[in-house]
């Protein structure tokens, strides 16, 4: 009896369908609208902080047929994606650099381990100070915040190179660049994109701080607006197109990322 219970024990658990996964999330969202729903009838709260699915789908639909939201819009994406750039070119070549040399990943990393999980945003006083208030300041705090995530995965991903790649390239001499655009990159695509869709969630969320702290214009602005004047459904539907278009780009970047990797025959 109690080998065979060892041997159930041991046998592992089938694989859940993609219907069965499917089944279980849309569950869950129902069950958190259904919830929502009846917090906005119950009265519980003061009017409007919970708004019906009804106005939130209204108000969603006001704030995607409005071209002052698609000019904000247009200001977030162009902050987020040129903080993204920056920072995550940065963070990719000071990671290979990282990786490749064990004297200044012993001197430099533990900084970024410490400095990686400090909010960002009490540094925007100096990026004001730096940047100025407009789109400067936005993009450094993006920049800021994308770059540890990407540098800390990159320099990982080089210390798990096949070392017969490296050595194949040194025995032809391959220049750093030749080394790094080669046989690096090519072999870090996995640890190099989860960095970078770490990267992009916090750039989005230090850059959306930033808008809400001191701007005149983007999504965060809009967000602060809406909350100034107790517009709550036109709040939640700009944080649901947001959450949206996150949900969409991290997407993106975790297809990329999942290509193939494998040289081929």
């Amino acid at each position: 009896m109690a080998a065979a219970e060892h041997v159930a024990h041991a046998m592992p658990t089938p694989a859940a369908t993609p219907r069965r996964v499917w089944t279980l999330r849309i569950a869950i969202i129902v069950v958190v609208l259904a919830a929502w729903e009846g917090l906005a009838a119950s009265g519980w709260l003061f009017r409007d902080v919970v708004p019906s699915l009804t106005t939130i789908g209204r108000a969603v639909g006001h704030v995607l047929t409005s071209a002052d939201f698609y000019r904000n819009l247009g200001v977030t994406l162009y902050e987020i994606g040129v903080g993204l750039l920056i920072g995550g070119s940065a963070g990719i070549v000071i990671g290979i650099v990282l990786g490749a040399n064990r004297f200044l990943a012993q001197a430099y990393e533990a900084l970024l381990y410490y400095l990686g999980p400090t909010p960002k945003i009490i540094f925007f006083p100096v990026m004001i100070m730096w940047f100025g208030v407009g789109s400067g300041s936005k993009i450094a705090m993006g920049v800021l915040s994308c770059f540890f995530p990407i540098v800390i995965s990159t320099a990982g991903g080089m210390r798990e190179i096949d070392k017969v790649l490296i050595r194949v390239g040194q025995s032809f001499r391959a220049s750093w660049w030749q080394m790094a655009t080669k046989i690096y990159l090519p072999a870090m695509r996995q640890p190099i994109m989860n960095g970078v869709r770490l990267g992009l969630g916090v750039a989005i969320i230090g850059t959306l701080l930033a808008e809400t702290k001191l701007s005149n214009r983007g999504i965060g602005y809009l967000i602060i607006q809406a909350y100034a004047t107790f517009d709550m459904p036109r709040m939640y539907a700009l944080l649901i197109v947001l959450f949206v278009l996150a949900i969409g780009a991290n997407a993106v970047i975790g297809r990329l990322g999942a290509g193939r990797t494998d040289n081929p025959r």
